[in-house]
């Protein structure tokens, strides 16, 4: 299936600043839907090499949390790309995309760790692999964002009335 796909993410990133991952993906084909549009996302965290943890996992970015209410329970959902979680790790699917139809897929982030980064997609037609995604040109759709998480965060400051957070100076 070909496909093109554009991009955004904020190359200057601060410690405790949100910040968004966007992915716009178009189905350059004339006549075939492609089944189950998908983009997988590596590099919100990074390996630690210490031995002596469980995990060596440590996150750089993480997905921030948007109310739902499950059942008659409030909770907490990653805001990911709405309604497109997987079980596959890091891969959202948002449907079928009919010829010359486009998709978003957004990601609403926080840095929390000052660190280099390289954050990466690639955009799949399908979640099974018989499907594939290919740019006009018949290469991989993909792409890639580096940078690195300033350690300074961002000018803030909690209001007089104890709640608002303001950004700036008095």
């Amino acid at each position: 299936f070909r496909v093109s796909a554009d991009a955004s993410f904020p190359s200057g990133q601060k410690l405790a600043r949100r910040s968004r991952l966007v992915v716009k993906v178009r189905n350059e084909e004339n006549r075939k839907a492609i089944p189950n549009v998908a983009v997988t996302v590596h590099g919100f965290s990074t390996r630690i090499k210490q031995e002596d943890v469980s995990d060596p996992s440590r996150p750089i970015f993480v997905i921030n949390g948007r109310p739902v209410d499950i059942g008659t329970f409030p909770e907490t959902k990653e805001n990911g790309p709405r309604g497109g979680e997987t079980a596959y790790v890091d891969t959202w699917a948002l449907g079928r995309l009919g010829p010359g139809e486009s998709r978003t897929f957004k990601w609403d982030v926080t840095a929390v760790r000052a660190a280099p980064y390289r954050v990466t997609y690639r955009v799949a037609a399908g979640l099974n692999g018989k499907a594939k995604a290919v740019t006009p040109a018949g290469g991989p759709v993909r792409g890639a964002f580096e940078g690195r998480v300033s350690n300074t965060p961002p000018d803030t400051r909690v209001g007089d009335d104890g709640k608002t957070v303001v950004r700036g100076t008095r």
